[in-house]
């Protein structure tokens, strides 16, 4: 997977996002403040502006650019989360590149591989769970980022090949959004309603399964 790929990431997160901002958006206004999708609908689309502005020339750019961009631009917690894991992604990647002795110009013609990216999406979802305090069962993004994050330690293991590696982490992070509706909320806004959170998706999971779909879109 090279810069083009991730670039591609983000502009189908964008699209998804935006497809579906009024879900977000009505999921937290069940449990939340309301504001999900469209905080992060604005953010994507300013992460994708970044990107089309000054386009970066390898994955680790890629991920740094549109981890700096959320933060600076997404209101509540989404963009700090987000920012969170995609910064956290970038510089596994660029140290990965430094150990491997590829960093810099040589660093940009090397794509990433399937375990390199799983390692850094693992190293994404400790920051979100230590930033946020949570972890899985807590009803939050790291309900969907983590099951993902699983699969794709699974799959390099199996040595399954990207497509569908990408594919089972999707599904992975789909099915933890899912779970997370019966769940009671211990982190978050929603952890103040105590057993009303019960019977609603978070929002956060749900956003989290759009965009490891999206990456499944167009890495397959």
């Amino acid at each position: 997977m090279d810069a083009d790929v991730f670039v591609a990431w983000f502009e189908e997160a964008a699209r998804l996002v935006h497809q579906d901002r009024d879900r977000l958006t009505r999921l937290d206004a069940e449990i939340g403040d309301a504001d999900h999708g469209t905080n992060l609908d604005r953010g994507l689309t300013e992460v994708c502006k970044a990107l089309t502005g000054a386009p970066p020339a390898s994955p680790a750019q890629v991920l740094s650019t549109a981890g700096t961009t959320l933060i600076r631009k997404v209101g509540g917690a989404s963009g700090p989360l987000y920012g969170s894991v995609f910064r956290q992604m970038g510089k596994q990647m660029s140290k990965a590149a430094e150990t491997q002795g590829t960093q810099g110009t040589q660093e940009a013609r090397v794509p990433v591989t399937l375990a390199a990216f799983a390692a850094a999406f693992e190293e994404g979802v400790v920051a979100v769970e230590r930033l946020g305090k949570a972890a899985l069962g807590d009803k939050t993004m790291v309900d969907a980022l983590a099951p993902a994050s699983r699969a794709l330690a699974l799959a390099v293991r199996d040595g399954v090949d990207v497509s569908e590696a990408l594919g089972q982490a999707a599904r992975a992070a789909a099915e933890g959004a899912k779970a997370t509706i019966p769940m009671q909320a211990r982190k978050g806004r929603a952890s103040y309603l105590g057993e009303r959170s019960v019977g609603h998706e978070d929002p956060g999971a749900a956003s989290a399964a759009l965009i490891m779909a999206a990456l499944a879109t167009v890495a397959g």
